[in-house]
């Protein structure tokens, strides 16, 4: 029992991060939050791994998966919005709900929804149909560190409602998409069939190094374009 159950104690330890990360926004301690979320993902790999490395598989893992995914990659990129739209509506902390705020919370309604659906999807095996929670959390957590630590300048550009807005309508629409994603997943190492995969890690690599926390919502949208792209070279391809 022992064994079986330490995969599900990660899974529960992402979901604890995820509550971690939501105190930390909600008190405005940014870059903290950043590595709550940091610990997160490290945990929703690592489930995943132990439980392969053991050779345990159970239905309750899955759903508690499913559960503390939706915490910490569903909640709390809705709650940096929510945040981040505060700040560009000029609210004080006034401890009253601010309701021009709430579209924030789109982004983990729909994140809910991505995940209930990947759990019935057969599909989604090698890749994705949508954009990954995780991926979706990445860019919401660029552009928080992006304001709070006024990369290049765009803080103020990153606290414009009509960004905000538009952010939040965009994510929580390629969350649900029917859009082909692929995962970062080799079969093999070889160049042909990897052509995009190498690319892209390449890229996000080198934007990594030289944009550091700017890097982690290009990346994401370059992901999305790569995955489009990949999908309609494919189609043209096809007889």
């Amino acid at each position: 029992m022992i064994k079986k159950n330490i995969p599900n104690a990660i899974t529960l330890a992402n979901l604890f991060f995820g509550c971690c990360a939501i105190l930390s926004i909600l008190y405005g301690h940014y870059v903290q939050a950043f590595w709550w979320v940091f610990a997160s993902v490290v945990a929703d790999y690592a489930d995943g791994l132990v439980a392969r490395m053991l050779g345990v598989h159970s239905e309750l893992g899955k759903e508690l998966d499913s559960i503390a995914d939706t915490v910490s990659f569903g909640v709390v990129p809705g709650m940096i919005y929510y945040s981040l739209l505060c700040v560009a509506l000029g609210v004080e902390d006034t401890g009253m709900l601010q309701y021009a705020a709430l579209p924030a919370f789109l982004v983990p309604a729909f994140s809910g929804l991505r995940l209930a659906k990947f759990n019935l999807d057969t599909r989604q095996t090698d890749g994705f149909i949508g954009l990954p929670t995780p991926s979706s959390t990445m860019f919401t957590v660029g552009l928080m560190l992006m304001y709070a630590l006024d990369s290049y300048g765009l803080a103020d550009w990153i606290v414009s409602p009509a960004l905000l807005y538009i952010c939040i309508l965009l994510q929580s629409y390629l969350l649900v998409a029917e859009i082909p994603m692929f995962a970062l997943k080799f079969k093999s190492f070889s160049w042909s069939g990897n052509e995009i995969k190498f690319t892209f890690a390449a890229i996000a690599l080198l934007l990594l190094i030289f944009t550091q926390e700017v890097a982690f919502s290009a990346v994401v949208l370059l992901y999305v374009l790569f995955s489009v792209f990949r999908h309609l070279t494919q189609q043209r391809e096809r007889p």
